[in-house]
């Protein structure tokens, strides 16, 4: 299927490897008419990690967006074979995922119910069904489970294969043995490829290079951080009473997961501490190759397994596989355009799951390259999401020996990643250390989740709660002190600064020096691409703040606004500290240490004050609901600010403290309540639009939507919400909680989330199979008026 003739000149868009992945986004272009397409291949179709895979195809992901894109890969499989007249082995077996324990059987019950609100069916079942579904399993000690009938699996050549000929029938060019040597750029911009077999001018470069993505991103100057690890299974003899449609099975508890093949099974899984592979780079060449046997890493996998399928024992292994593959620091796949280079893309990274996601994955990134945006919600799997300091090959090394456990470790609310930390810090870290802060890790960053003793995961009210209540009647009843140093900061000055953000922005930010304006950023349809703070610090320059995750994507987007301008943007996140003092008793503190006059401070205003001995920007604003303000202090004074204010005696909090607070205020945060897709409208934000309109998107910014966000105040105060939980109203589903916390204010758990349809004032939520009645409104329930705000 190779072609045979001599590589072309130029082309509109080079891919650079033919696995299922690159193979999907060349089949996706040409279903779109984009056929001036060479696939560049270093040695075989499918010869580096697809020819390996085990081929599981599981629709389910942690967000509505993801499980669309899986669910779209298993109706492209379905029909591909028909369209191609390629075999892909695509069978829709369902599968059939196990519990050990009590704890792992509320996070099943708990997927079931995700899945229904992603419109994925799910059924939980008891042992006995499960014993039924799955007859050579052992049962005795599964508590229960979940049957997806939907999922699947396939043969991840076959169906390489199959993607090929569909490209190639619309003039597609797939080369093998044509290795890419370097990648070409000009102000920034990808301009084609050097080859070993000479040179390519392209508009558009695709890396879809696997386990190589990484070294063909620094060709190009571009962060594409993953790295390989060791990943095994084997196939077995013939087993008495496995048969073809045997279902996909997972027992998570005991890391492994089972698959016929030949009347045999496929035997893998994901151990806890994976072995990291290719520290000094992938080798070339590496061509439908393995790497030794290494029974003592698989043992852990294999001894659970032959407790669950007893026959194991007395069957022989046909095949032992240690393949390696590329795994990124979340576990998620690295998809779209490059922020450091235009016209260069990546889909990389897959964590194991890459044929399950190929299909979607490819499908989305050939819209984002003919449309140049993505046509969907991609964030999780957003390249954007890291920055150069991910790119660090000791870093990735640690922590991908965590994530790829994570396939089958407890999903825990809340839960952490311990490796390759601390990164980050805030320059008085060592001084929230010393008060006994516990800390989690966002986008690198050391933060403190709240002070006090570490304490167990649990999908109950955690042993936590108590310290982080006191942490909130702290702010809501007199005043803390939060450091919020994370938040990514910009800097955008020039001329046509104030144009630039206009035509950006929702609100109006043309407005006088020594004014923060909330806003919106949207795309064309209307939906978020970022919510901030935009605060005019100057005639011609802006101070814009906005969430630590979002640092590269939102200053990509922004940067990419500026086009002909008189404009620079640059990121000074590292440049200030930022602490935030809030509640009530907040002006009375920072007038005790300052000679401003924070009497006549409006809300939304911004000015230099001293501070102690320090000068610092103290804006009136708030996440939390109560008066307060943001302190931007530049690096170098930021322990002195933090001790003087540790010496008013205020108490000090951390940000499970802010989630809770700003969920009882009902303030929407990105990636949770906002997003690509969500509009104004349906956010409930619509406020935040100028009438004189001129922003991107506001042609449909405030058109009707067809589902809002609401505030959820549940009746029951024993009960506890985590987010994902499914909303009911008379037996049918309406809807989900998007974030949720303990509210110690209202004394019951509190939420966020969407809700399809006309209004409702009440619904049920499913909290793992339990059914618990809840208030529903599109007001905040604390402080509706904002009265606390504006004091």
């Amino acid at each position: 299927m190779s072609d045979r003739r001599a590589l072309p000149s130029r082309a509109q868009v080079v891919i650079i490897g033919a696995g299922i992945v690159g193979a999907s986004v060349a089949y996706h272009l040409a279903e779109r008419g984009w056929t001036d397409v060479v696939v560049l291949e270093q040695g075989r179709l499918s010869c580096g990690t697809t020819w390996h895979a085990a081929g599981l195809v599981g629709q389910l992901r942690g967000t509505e967006s993801m499980t669309r894109l899986i669910q779209y890969s298993t109706d492209l499989y379905a029909r591909l074979e028909a369209e191609t007249g390629f075999g892909t082995g695509w069978q829709r077996c369902g599968s059939v995922s196990v519990a050990r324990t009590e704890e792992r059987m509320t996070q099943l019950r708990r997927t079931a119910a995700q899945a229904r609100n992603y419109g994925v069916t799910a059924e939980v079942i008891s042992a006995r069904e499960a014993g039924e579904l799955w007859p050579v399993m052992r049962v005795d000690d599964v508590v229960g489970g979940v049957w997806l009938p939907g999922d699947g699996k396939a043969n991840p050549s076959d169906l390489t294969q199959a993607l090929v000929r569909g490209a190639q029938k619309h003039g597609v060019r797939v080369c093998e043995r044509v290795r890419v040597t370097g990648v070409s750029v000009e102000d920034g911009v990808a301009k084609g490829v050097t080859t070993d077999q000479g040179e390519i001018e392209a508009a558009h470069v695709v890396n879809c290079a696997g386990q190589w993505a990484k070294q063909i991103g620094r060709m190009a100057g571009v962060t594409v951080p993953l790295h390989s690890a060791e990943h095994f299974y084997v196939v077995t003899e013939r087993i008495e009473g496995v048969r073809p449609d045997l279902p996909v099975l997972r027992d998570p508890d005991g890391y492994a997961y089972f698959k016929e093949e030949v009347g045999g099974l496929v035997v893998g899984g994901f151990e806890p501490q994976a072995k990291p592979w290719g520290m000094d780079g992938i080798p070339y060449p590496f061509e439908f190759q393995l790497l030794e046997e290494d029974w003592d890493q698989f043992s852990i996998i294999m001894e659970n397994a032959i407790h669950r399928v007893p026959a194991l024992e007395t069957t022989g292994v046909r095949m032992f596989y240690n393949g390696p593959e590329s795994f990124t620091p979340d576990n998620m796949f690295l998809l779209g355009e490059a922020p450091e280079v235009r016209g260069f893309y990546v889909a990389a990274g897959f964590n194991s799951a890459g044929i399950a996601s190929a299909g979607g994955a490819g499908r989305a990134l050939a819209e984002w390259i003919v449309d140049g945006a993505p046509a969907t919600d991609l964030w999780p799997a957003d390249l954007r999401r890291f920055a150069r300091w991910a790119d660090n090959d000791t870093w990735l090394r640690d922590r991908v020996s965590e994530t790829l456990g994570l396939h089958y470790a407890m999903s825990w609310p809340n839960r952490e990643l311990e490796t390759a930390r601390p990164l980050r810090r805030s320059p008085v870290h060592h001084l929230l250390a010393a008060a006994g802060a516990c800390f989690g890790s966002k986008a690198g960053w050391e933060r403190v989740n709240y002070f006090g003793t570490a304490a167990p995961y649990s999908f109950g009210r955690p042993e936590w709660q108590p310290q982080v209540d006191a942490e909130v009647a702290a702010c809501r009843n007199q005043a803390a002190l939060f450091d919020q140093t994370s938040f990514a900061k910009f800097t955008l000055k020039g001329r046509d600064a104030a144009a630039v953000l206009r035509r950006l922005c929702t609100a109006e930010v043309d407005v006088e020096a020594g004014r923060v304006v909330y806003t919106g950023l949207l795309n064309d349809r209307g939906g978020y691409e970022a919510d901030l703070t935009v605060t005019r610090v100057a005639q011609d320059e802006y101070l814009i703040v906005t969430g630590s995750a979002q640092a590269t994507r939102d200053f990509d987007h922004i940067a990419k606004g500026i086009g002909d301008k008189r404009a620079v943007l640059v990121d000074v996140t590292s440049a200030y500290a930022v602490f935030s003092v809030m509640g009530p008793k907040s002006r009375k503190i920072l007038q005790s240490v300052s000679k401003a006059d924070f009497e006549v401070f409006p809300f939304g205003a911004s000015r230099l004050v001293d501070l102690g001995y320090a000068t610092v920007r103290a804006t009136r604003v708030t996440y939390v609901g109560e008066l307060g303000w943001e302190l931007y202090v530049p690096a170098e004074f930021a322990v002195t600010v933090y001790e003087t204010l540790l010496g008013t005696g205020i108490a000090q909090a951390g940000h499970y403290a802010v989630e809770a607070m700003r969920i009882e205020k009902g303030y929407r945060a990105w990636g949770r309540e906002l997003g690509p897709e969500v509009t104004p409208a349906a956010a409930g934000l619509g406020f935040t639009c100028r009438k004189s309109g001129g922003y991107r998107g506001e042609e449909h910014a405030l058109e009707p939507a067809g589902r809002h966000v609401v505030s959820i105040v549940l009746d029951d105060p024993e009960a506890h919400l985590w987010g994902g939980e499914s909303l009911l109203h008379e037996g049918a589903p309406v809807g989900y909680v998007t974030s949720a916390a303990h509210s110690p204010t209202l004394g019951v758990a509190v939420g966020l989330g969407f809700v399809t349809g006309p209004a409702i004032e009440k619904a049920q939520v499913d909290i793992a199979g339990g059914l618990y009645s809840a208030q529903i409104s599109r007001k905040a329930p604390y402080d509706p008026t904002s009265s606390r705000v504006k004091a």
